[in-house]
Order: C-alpha cells, then structure tokens, then sequence
C-alpha cells in the first residue's frame, strides 16, 4: 500500500501503483485486441523543465510521467492519468503540462456508480449531490464517461 493508500497491483508482471490503473490497464488491452484503439502505451513521460546550473548548483530536470498514452483508430492521441485525488503536486505539474503540449491531460478514476469518468466530472456530480440513487440514472445521462461506446455495445452483444 502507497502513502495514499492506493494497494499496488500486478498485471501480466506489470507493477501498478493502484488497483484501479491495472483496471485501466485490462480495459486498454480489451480495446486493443477489439480494434477499438491502434496502441497504448505505459508511463510515457514528458519533459516540463531542463535541469539547469545556478551558483554553481545543478537543479534536475522535472518530468511528468503519465499512466497511459492512447492511441486512437482516427489519429487521435489522449493522455490518461488515473487518480483517485489529485494531489498539490500533481496539479502543479498538470499546468504545466498543459501549458507545453498540445494533447491535453484526461485524468480518469474509477467510481462504483458512475464507471471510468473523468475527475472532474465526478466531482461535480458531487458537488450537485448526484451520488443519490434517484439522481443516479440521470447523472449517469449527463455525464460522459471515460471509456468508449463501441466497445461496450461489443462487449453487451
């Protein structure tokens, strides 16, 4: 277990820092193999500052690594980072990354009624109370999710 509390996982020899990114994972695999996605990779990391020299100390680089980097069957690539919170230093970073690329940064958790949706989406649900199970099936309307039509209908029939 990791000092968030996160227990870590491990998937096909692959160490994951959570249960819910190994999830993750299983789910980009199933794409993949149905011809959802073109690939996926693991950790990709992206440069948000060059080390440098001051006074005569050296300053590391900062690199951002991500969970996910999808590729998708119209060109398409997302960055994907699974949270169950987001941390002062994972928001910092996040702006920073946002500032330097073009992709944007999608970050996903897995919630028990809602799914794979994105963070902050979930957090409005929240905020307006949606968690209620009479909002549910309209929240759940409302929201979309982090995970891809084709593939459920695939998945169902």
């Amino acid at each position: 277990m990791n000092k968030y509390g996160n227990k870590k996982a491990v998937v096909d020899g692959i160490a994951f820092q959570s249960i819910a990114e190994s999830k993750y994972y299983e789910q980009l695999k199933w794409l993949k193999q149905a011809k959802q996605i073109k690939d996926f990779k693991l950790q990709p990391r992206f440069l948000l500052q060059e080390s440098f020299k001051k006074n005569g100390k050296t300053f590391r680089k900062i690199e951002y690594v991500a969970d996910f980097e999808v590729h998708n069957l119209d060109g398409t690539v997302e960055i994907i980072d699974v949270k169950g919170h987001e941390t002062k230093e994972f928001i910092l970073k996040k702006k920073l990354f946002e500032r330097l690329y073009l992709n944007s940064l999608k970050v996903v958790t897995l919630d028990d009624s809602f799914g794979w949706i994105e963070l902050e989406e979930l957090k409005k649900l929240k905020r307006k109370g949606c968690k209620l199970s009479g909002q549910q099936t309209k929240a759940k309307k409302a929201v979309r999710k982090v995970n891809y039509p084709e593939a459920q209908r695939n998945k169902q029939g």
